[in-house]
């Protein structure tokens, strides 16, 4: 269980920064998506291991688009008008991350999709609006998941995996790749060994059904929901939570 006492490092969908914010808010020691939102499961899983390497970018590792200077293994938010400034961001978040790995006694993961993008055959965190014609967009499967994560889990025998399906449907790979998606998630996740899941998936799209548990555009969770799930995660995972 959560304590007070517990270090948790959160990664992974927009999702977890809204889960994450608020076990901040209430006091905890929660690093939230330290290098941004991570979607897929293989860019979730790289970033770690980057991470467990020590790795520093440079600036050949940067690409530059619409005049800011950008990363594809980071998110949006670390790009910055000169490749330095860039470079200080990364490499800023990227130390944060080491130390919240080393420190956290939880990770809590979720994954957001199975769809990923590949550039020069290497999974990208985020496309930057470069032209879709740079890519290959595919469904991973879920022996790929769990070749990724099953690794990472092992190294890590003191501490607790914790994995969530993100509820938010990614409507642009329509209504059944979506299903397709999410399914691919769910069955990689229970493959998993020693880790653990909670069902935020399950809890907005078969119980909270009503519409004001969505956000105008009936896609993401309204704060009513996330609320809601929040509500739910403490009284499943944090000791002595009413």
């Amino acid at each position: 269980m959560i304590t007070t006492d517990s270090t948790i490092l959160l990664l992974g969908s927009c999702f977890t920064t809204e889960v994450g914010l608020r076990l901040a808010a209430d006091g905890f020691d929660a690093i939230v998506n330290p290098t941004g939102n991570l979607y897929n499961p293989l860019s979730a899983s790289r970033t770690i291991e980057n991470i467990e390497a020590h790795r520093r970018y440079t600036a050949a590792d940067l690409i530059e688009v619409q005049g800011l200077w950008r990363s594809l293994d980071h998110h949006t938010r670390l790009a910055a008008p000169s490749p330095d400034e860039a470079l200080e961001r990364i490499n800023g978040s990227m130390e944060l991350a080491e130390s919240a790995l080393r420190r956290a006694d939880h990770v809590i993961v979720t994954f957001g999709t199975a769809y990923v993008f590949e550039r020069g055959g290497q999974v990208v965190c985020n496309c930057h609006k470069l032209p879709a014609r740079e890519f290959v967009r595919r469904r991973l499967s879920i022996g790929e998941i769990t070749a990724a994560w099953q690794p990472i889990i092992d190294r890590y025998p003191e501490k607790r995996f914790i994995f969530t399906v993100s509820p938010i449907r990614h409507k642009a790979d329509g209504l059944h790749g979506n299903q397709l998606s999410k399914a691919t998630l769910h069955l990689a996740i229970d493959s998993l060994r020693n880790a653990g899941y909670f069902e935020a998936y399950e809890i907005l799209i078969d119980d909270l059904r009503d519409h004001r548990f969505y956000a105008a555009d009936d896609v993401h969770p309204s704060a009513e929901a996330v609320d809601e799930i929040y509500s739910r995660f403490c009284k499943a995972l944090i000791s002595n939570s009413n």
